[in-house]
């Protein structure tokens, strides 16, 4: 088994970080070639079938072009569940699973929840599993991201409706009312794409991540306003937010008459999440 793990880790050392690596062997031969973790520790000498030797290099050449496991595997896991992912659609986060457990801590008695850019569905499918008394409603303008959520939450057994949606039009029925309204939204700037790892920038899509650098409140500001619409009176809004628009958001949500406004850091204590009542 040594020279199994030491050749993930020869073949990945220059590429990710030392920490990184050893998640990365450990997820190939326990998660992917289905090798049992006691026999990786022990260092259990085993030989490679053919078909899981052509396996292994696969695996071992997409994540040198820096592509992220998660899309590898298929799957990501969140909020204690595993998720299926794609290129169409973004890794979750472990800040958005603090956004998650924020709404479900404050919003036990809620009868209808709604999630714009649901994406993979992992916010708004963890929802309707843990609030089962609320009727979840998820909105996206890709196709691609709603067939994969559409399968998570068949498969998950979730409670949501899906709809195509884009929330930068103007025409959104305001016939439905909502106790929340959650989103985590593009919001980062074109600039920061220098900054940024390249299994994100060159895999995840832009359409999920990016706003220009002369508006990077762009979709904060339709769904503030909208909030105003389709929010029951006392109603919440959730967002994540790019770090550094924490301060813009609270006069944003100010100028929109919203009131109780909080700015929530993340484990990493960067403003991560806002909320606010209408």
């Amino acid at each position: 088994m040594n020279h199994i793990t030491a050749y993930i880790r020869l073949s990945l050392k220059d590429i990710y970080p030392p920490e990184e690596v050893k998640t990365l062997t450990m997820l190939i031969c326990c998660d992917i070639l289905g090798f049992d973790a006691l026999d990786i520790y022990m260092g259990k000498d085993i030989t490679l079938s053919e078909c899981k030797q052509r396996k292994l290099e696969n695996i071992i050449f997409r994540l040198q072009k820096n592509e992220p496991i998660q899309y590898i595997r298929g799957i990501a896991e969140f909020y204690g569940r595993q998720f299926r992912v794609a290129p169409g659609v973004l890794v979750p986060r472990p800040e958005t699973g603090e956004l998650v457990d924020l709404i479900i801590k404050e919003n036990q008695e809620a009868k209808s929840i709604l999630d714009i850019g649901t994406g993979s569905g992992c916010i708004s499918i963890s929802l309707s599993k843990e609030l089962p008394d609320a009727m979840v409603t998820a909105w996206d303008i890709s196709e691609e991201a709603l067939e994969i959520a559409r399968w998570n939450n068949e498969r998950l057994s979730g409670r949501v409706v899906f709809e195509r949606q884009d929330v930068l039009s103007d025409i959104v029925s305001e016939t439905q009312r909502y106790d929340v309204i959650v989103s985590n939204p593009p919001y980062v700037t074109e600039k920061e794409k220098a900054d940024m790892d390249p299994n994100v920038l060159e895999w995840e899509p832009g359409l999920a991540l990016f706003v220009p650098d002369d508006d990077p409140l762009l979709f904060y500001r339709h769904i503030v306003v909208l909030g105003q619409k389709l929010l029951n009176q006392g109603g919440k809004l959730y967002f994540e937010i790019n770090q550094a628009y924490g301060a813009e958001m609270v006069r944003l949500l100010e100028m929109n008459h919203y009131h109780n406004i909080h700015v929530i850091k993340d484990i990493f204590e960067n403003d991560r999440i806002v909320t606010a009542n209408r």
